[in-house]
């Protein structure tokens, strides 16, 4: 899976809605079957959905709140290109957290609340699949120098995984 990434850093809303992907590469095969890419160098952990955008991010936005996440909002990249008179192929991104989690990575290096909350995009590519993407939590560790929360970041390491394969599945 190769991406291509467009980053600015002047809120992590606009960083992930500059993201543009072109699925080309091999991906690795995830226990569950589904195409996952671990972080690679732009620190994206990739998934391939069974399910179409819409679908994938219907069953992100209810797993997410049966398990007490806050679902902040819900970006449709899509309409909002229509509405300037572009084309954009299906594209989605879910903004959520849980002060619960993300307070203590914050107490750890402040600069994390750049990152979060946390947020996962579903898009179609030019091929017509589906795939899921979010921020590896260990590159988030490296880009802002985390010490001492191993424990946090396995517990939102584990969560975003269970997310990602209960949407995509």
């Amino acid at each position: 899976m190769q991406s291509i990434i467009k980053k600015s850093l002047t809120s992590s809303a606009i960083l992930l809605s500059s993201l543009i992907f072109s699925a080309t590469a091999s991906a690795a095969h995830h226990e569950t079957g589904h195409a996952y890419n671990p972080a690679g160098k732009n620190g994206l952990v990739t998934v391939k959905s069974n399910h179409n955008v819409k679908m994938t991010a219907d069953k992100l936005e209810k797993v997410l709140k049966a398990k007490g996440m806050t679902v902040f909002t819900r970006i449709d990249h899509s309409a909002g290109a229509k509405k300037v008179g572009k084309q954009l192929r299906p594209t989605e991104l879910v903004i959520f957290g849980n002060p619960k989690v993300g307070t203590p990575l914050m107490q750890c290096a402040q600069s994390v609340a750049i990152d979060l909350p946390q947020k996962m995009l579903i898009w179609q590519d030019k091929a017509g699949a589906t795939w899921l993407a979010y921020n590896d939590p260990q590159h988030l560790a490296k880009r802002h120098n985390i010490k001492g929360c191993d424990g946090v970041l396995k517990k939102v390491t584990g969560a975003l995984g269970k997310f990602a394969a209960a949407a995509t599945q």
